[in-house]
């Protein structure tokens, strides 16, 4: 079984930190992913440094955007992605947790729409993580997440949370 865990929030909230945290429980059974990574790699041929300023996060979005209004590109390269885990690894009757990074709102709900039950939304929020420079992270809130956990703590508290929230996946799976 393929689990998918859409993980969002804004710049500073610990995504990677979490997904760290989660790998280190269910060591290799963890995927990750961005549906910014081709994006990254435009922006550092068009002269992008890989600093995260306001600046940087606009330039990121709407590069972004262009990606999907040309050929829904993000969707359609962790579309690929996914299926080739289901070839190598679905076979082995093994559970795998893929977390994909993305931020808007229609783009989460094109993953939620494709893979449905398998599919689980979760939202890191942060005290004091606010970004207004572009739409995709001011408008991380703006969405109906199945999961929200606080990051407000220590690495520890996180790294429990992370472990809680791998057991409850672990538990649907299960029941389903």
């Amino acid at each position: 079984m393929i689990k998918i865990i859409i993980i969002n929030g804004v710049g500073g909230s610990g995504k990677d930190e979490f997904v760290k945290q989660f790998q280190n429980h269910f060591f290799g059974k963890v995927y990750n992913f961005s549906t910014v990574y081709t994006v990254k790699k435009a922006a550092k041929i068009l002269g992008w440094k890989g600093t995260k300023t306001e600046k940087d996060r606009k330039f990121l979005s709407d590069l972004k955007d262009l990606y999907v209004q040309y050929n829904d590109g993000p969707f359609n390269e962790i579309k690929k992605l996914i299926d080739i885990i289901r070839l190598n690894k679905y076979k082995k009757n093994n559970t795998f947790f893929i977390f994909i990074h993305c931020r808007e709102p229609e783009e989460i709900d094109k993953f939620k729409k494709h893979y449905g039950e398998n599919c689980h939304t979760l939202l890191i929020k942060r005290t004091n993580t606010k970004i207004d420079s572009n739409h995709a992270d001011k408008n991380v809130e703006n969405y109906n997440y199945d999961k929200i956990i606080h990051n407000n703590g220590s690495i520890e508290d996180l790294s429990l949370k992370s472990y809680q929230y791998g057991k409850e996946l672990c538990l649907n799976i299960l029941q389903n």
